[in-house]
């Protein structure tokens, strides 16, 4: 029993042994793997890009995308009911301006016009021998009037020497009385030198009748559609025996004299723009570019797009370009002449602090510094304090960095940092 046990506690010092063995192999071949390989491997820095900070002139690059747009598209329409009787333009006919296009049927409108012509003559017909009756009348009132007059006045006379009677005298002054009365009447219609009411409102009735007659011969004119302007017929709606509504689209004139493009911008870009400003403007469909210039800029927001309306008037042969096409430019705007900026990518913003990395080329380590920012356009921020011309300031990995960390510059950062990125990496 005890051979047994004893035999047992060889078996377990022979397996540790073994095991330490192994240990002792593996350690060894570890050792010999490190110092064939150089010793143990380095920790990797960190790869980083880099800007060296310089002057320039900080610009705003707003980019304009919109439609063409002609002068004109003017829907034209009929003032009035009726049938068709000409249709004088096709699809695509170029007109001028008070050219007929459309005639609706009159022949109704011509027997009224006639109808009223022969109103408007006999009223002014009925003015005049009502203006004569007056004055006729007027002077045998007047006559009239001083014969009396001169007849009691005699009479008075007479009557105050006791040469007639009272019953004569009262006669007199009653034939003067009514002779005055009839003369006052017709006086007193011309008061002030005035046009007699008698006579006016014949005047007024035969002026209504010929105002009739123009009204009708106004909408007789109606009948004929025109042209309002110099263009091309872009759509046409009518038949000759068709009827018509007052009011249906029947015809569309587009003016394509002058070619816009109207476009849609932020708050931010549409405040720094002018109208006068020269643009280029690409029209994919036609593979051309045409230059332009800025002539509206509204000064006010859209309710329904908020965004600011801007207006390009195109200065090439317009009649090759149609409306409705997509076009697209772009604007760079001085912001600041001679200043430094740099990408805005290299902006850290923390706790209301503004900072940068800055990269040592000697120490190949970076430093935090903050900074004041001032103008910024979409890719570039103005540095107003903080930084001075020349420095390397990091614009990717910054999230990983530390102060006084070694760092790699990346061999994909800019031209001009290449021998940043040599000295980083030496």
């Amino acid at each position: 029993m005890r051979h047994q046990i004893q035999n047992l506690r060889n078996r377990k010092m022979l397996t540790a042994g073994v095991i330490c063995l192994l240990l002792i192999i593996f350690m060894v071949a570890y050792r010999v793997s490190e110092q064939q390989a150089g010793g143990p491997k380095k920790q990797e820095l960190t790869q980083v890009e880099v800007y060296r900070l310089q002057r320039g002139d900080l610009a705003k690059h707003i980019s304009l995308t919109g439609q063409t747009v002609s002068d004109a598209s003017i829907t034209l329409s009929p003032k009035y009911a009726g049938r068709v009787t000409a249709v004088n333009v096709e699809l695509g006919d170029r007109v001028k301006e008070g050219q007929i296009l459309l005639v609706q049927d009159t022949e109704d409108l011509d027997i009224a016009i006639g109808q009223a012509r022969a109103e408007a003559e006999a009223a002014g017909a009925d003015a005049v021998t009502t203006q004569a009756g007056y004055y006729a009348d007027f002077l045998k009132a007047e006559a009239a009037y001083d014969i009396q007059k001169q007849h009691y006045d005699r009479q008075q006379y007479l009557y105050s020497i006791g040469a007639i009677s009272q019953d004569t005298l009262d006669s007199a002054r009653d034939q003067y009385v009514t002779a005055k009365a009839a003369y006052d009447s017709l006086a007193n219609q011309s008061e002030g030198g005035g046009t007699p009411a008698s006579v006016r409102s014949k005047e007024l009735a035969a002026v209504k009748s010929r105002y009739n007659v123009k009204a009708l011969e106004k909408q007789r004119s109606d009948m004929f559609l025109r042209a309002p302007r110099d263009g091309v017929i872009s759509y046409r709606n009518a038949e000759v025996g068709g009827y018509l509504t007052a009011g249906s689209k029947v015809l569309t004139l587009v003016d394509n004299s002058h070619i816009y493009v109207d476009c849609s911008l932020s708050e931010n870009d549409a405040a720094v723009l002018e109208p006068g400003m020269d643009v280029n403007v690409t029209i994919d469909a036609m593979g051309q570019d045409f230059t332009g210039k800025l002539v509206f800029v509204s000064p006010a927001m859209g309710d329904d797009s908020k965004t600011f309306m801007v207006r390009i008037s195109l200065d090439a042969d317009r009649s090759a370009i149609k409306s409705g096409l997509f076009a697209r430019s772009a604007i760079d705007i001085l912001q600041k002449k001679d200043t430094l900026f740099v990408p805005k990518e290299a902006i850290l913003t923390k706790n209301g602090r503004t900072s940068v990395y800055v990269y040592d080329e000697n120490t190949g380590t970076v430093q935090e510094k903050q900074v004041t920012i001032g103008l910024m356009n979409d890719k570039e921020a103005e540095i107003v304090e903080g930084l001075s011309e020349g420095e390397l300031v990091v614009t990717s990995g910054q999230d990983r960095l530390q102060n006084d960390m070694r760092v790699k510059v990346k061999e994909t950062a800019a031209k001009q940092e290449d021998s940043a990125g040599e000295a980083g990496e030496s």
